[in-house]
């Protein structure tokens, strides 16, 4: 009987990755869960932050552009490993000048790399669930998810000590920057050869580029599109939750101050167990399935939120967008490296990019129509777009995988 399990560069790749979305959690929450410190320090205006806060997801998108052109050069795991503790530091900047321009080139720094981070993590994971031949994605995101409760839980001890923000970040990058550069030491890129499963996979690409030629490594965007929208409706869904939940429970449902910031921690939480168990689920019924569940739930949760009598239905309504929320983004992720294999790379950083246009266009839509009309009305529009993820469920079926041989054979690696 031949053994498929995966060989020890495989399992020390997986571990060395998930620390790596793990303090990439966590730094990104230190940065934005101490956002009125920062403004604080720099006196920056209301209407100036908004500026700042919008320079970051538009410059990581062109990072994630850069990095497709960058790995055609380089391994992404050598990029990620040089790139994230420039991430750290540039979180150390920000929390540590004196004048708003000392601001912002750290949070320019932070964004443009920050967008390599997030484009090479993501192609380092969907290589090494193709080279493990079932749903792993969804473990490095929970990995990720526990970063930032982590981050989030730091920063509200350095909030209730009044601690200033270096005082904050510097012992914390301190230990997370020689964490994550140590492991980066055992990524896995193209480690598929450690199974028997990866060495087909790794020969099968092989003979689709030498018989296709250029062909095999475009990335054709019609064909990205529908995974495009999908990735960016999720993001309206998630910014949605991050920057109106504990407003919308203390002046729609009229819960107490303190009341009002559990949401958001309910909602990470519960994106942290759907995650930690969601690859399970991938497994057993495939990601179509998942996703169409995952939406489902997701604009449930929407649409108990705008029906809510109080606070308790509310936080019910939360929890359901955590748990429905949490699988999209990582099998986006991974439908775009199965639809191209021979390019999974570039489709990823492209991919990616629709992840900052999410963040960008989801709190000040919400906000805009929470305004003009009510913010009852205004949790409706997420929730309709995550409904039309249904109309793209299809994007997530594994898809026919062309053989040296000529024929085709579906691809398995959603059910492992």
């Amino acid at each position: 009987m031949t053994d498929t399990r995966p060989g020890p560069r495989l399992r020390h790749g997986r571990a060395s990755l998930a620390i790596s979305f793990f303090v990439q959690g966590a730094i990104f929450a230190l940065l934005v869960t101490r956002i009125p410190a920062l403004q604080d320090r720099y006196g920056i205006s209301d209407g100036l932050l908004p500026l700042f806060l919008a320079a970051v997801p538009v410059l990581a998108g062109v990072g994630s552009v850069g990095t497709e052109h960058l790995v055609k050069r380089v391994r992404p795991g050598l990029v990620l490993r040089l790139i994230q503790p420039v991430v750290s530091v540039a979180l150390l900047a920000a929390g540590s000048g004196s004048t708003v321009w000392q601001l912002a080139v750290a949070l320019g720094v932070f964004g443009l790399t920050v967008g390599a981070l997030d484009a090479s993590m993501n192609m380092l994971g969907v290589s090494l669930q193709r080279a493990y031949g079932r749903s792993i994605m969804l473990g490095f995101h929970a990995a990720y998810s526990l970063g930032g409760i982590t981050g989030a839980s730091l920063s509200w001890v350095g909030a209730h000590g009044n601690l200033p923000l270096p005082a904050l970040y510097a012992p914390l990058v301190a230990t997370l920057v020689p964490v994550a550069f140590i492991a980066g030491r055992w990524y896995a890129d193209q480690g598929g050869q450690d199974t028997p499963a990866g060495r087909q996979n790794q020969e099968n690409q092989e003979n689709r580029e030498s018989q296709a030629g250029d062909d095999s490594t475009a990335v054709s965007m019609k064909l990205l599109l529908p995974l495009c929208l999908v990735m960016a409706f999720a993001y309206i869904g998630d910014s949605t939750v991050s920057n109106w939940s504990a407003k919308y429970l203390e002046d729609v449902l009229h819960s107490s101050e303190q009341l009002a910031t559990v949401p958001y921690n309910v909602y990470m939480v519960t994106t942290l167990l759907g995650r930690a168990f969601g690859d399970l689920g991938v497994r057993r019924f495939g990601a179509v399935t998942v996703v169409r569940a995952g939406s489902l739930l997701a604009a449930g949760g929407f649409a108990v939120v705008a029906a809510a009598p109080g606070a308790w239905v509310g936080m019910l309504g939360f929890t359901l967008l955590g748990l429905g929320l949490c699988v999209l983004v990582p099998q986006t992720f991974a439908a775009a490296g199965r639809l191209f294999p021979g390019a999974s790379d570039a489709a990823i950083a492209r991919l990616n990019i629709f992840n900052y246009v999410g963040f960008l266009v989801g709190s000040p839509l919400v906000g805009a129509l929470g305004g003009a009309w009510s913010y009852r009305g205004a949790m409706l529009v997420p929730m309709t777009l995550v409904l039309a993820t249904l109309v793209y469920a299809r994007s997530f079926t594994p898809v026919p995988t062309r053989y040296g041989d000529g024929h085709e054979r579906p691809s398995t690696v959603d059910v492992g």
